[in-house]
């Protein structure tokens, strides 16, 4: 009677255990999907636009990802705002122009050329002229060598070996 008893509790508490477990498993799943953000659009232009300044804009955490990979807790506010200028019908220019204004040109992937950022164009042009202005005068500078003068110097020394 003893072992019914207890194979009965190992049962209900097997039982228990998977409800515990299921229970959960189900909370979790329902925080992730949670945490995703979903959006409706009224238009697939609206749409195509919403992805198009996803992908252009950078998670100013990340740095290295736009805002429509990134994980970071700032990539998804800023989702959130690029879908909520574009359900105000503001332009794709609209909307990157109010992200500029709040998190400054870094963020877009395309800066503009103003005197700070000119460096970034200008020089890797600038290192390049400056690299074949060395090169051309290191061949210039160099003496023409006197390939007959040499032969005739190694002839000589070739005769006084055999000698």
């Amino acid at each position: 009677m003893l072992s019914n008893t207890s194979s009965h509790g190992l049962a209900f508490f097997k039982a228990t255990m998977l409800s515990i477990f299921t229970l959960l498993f189900m909370l979790f799943a329902f925080s992730v999907t949670a945490a995703e953000d979903k959006f409706s659009f009224d238009t697939p232009a609206q749409r195509e636009s919403f992805l198009k300044l996803t992908a252009e804009l950078r998670c100013p955490m990340c740095q290295n990802q736009n805002i429509a990979d990134s994980d970071a807790m700032i990539a998804h506010d800023m989702r959130r705002k690029v879908y909520a200028l574009l359900k105000q019908g503001k332009t794709e220019q609209e909307v990157i122009e109010f992200m500029k204004s709040r998190y400054g040109d870094f963020v877009h992937y395309q800066p503009p050329v103003t005197a700070a950022t000119l460096w970034l164009w200008g020089g890797p042009v600038l290192f390049i002229f400056i690299a074949l202005i060395v090169v051309v005068r290191r061949k210039s500078v160099t003496p023409p060598e006197d390939m007959a003068a040499k032969l005739a110097k190694a002839d000589e020394m070739l005769e006084r070996e055999k000698e």
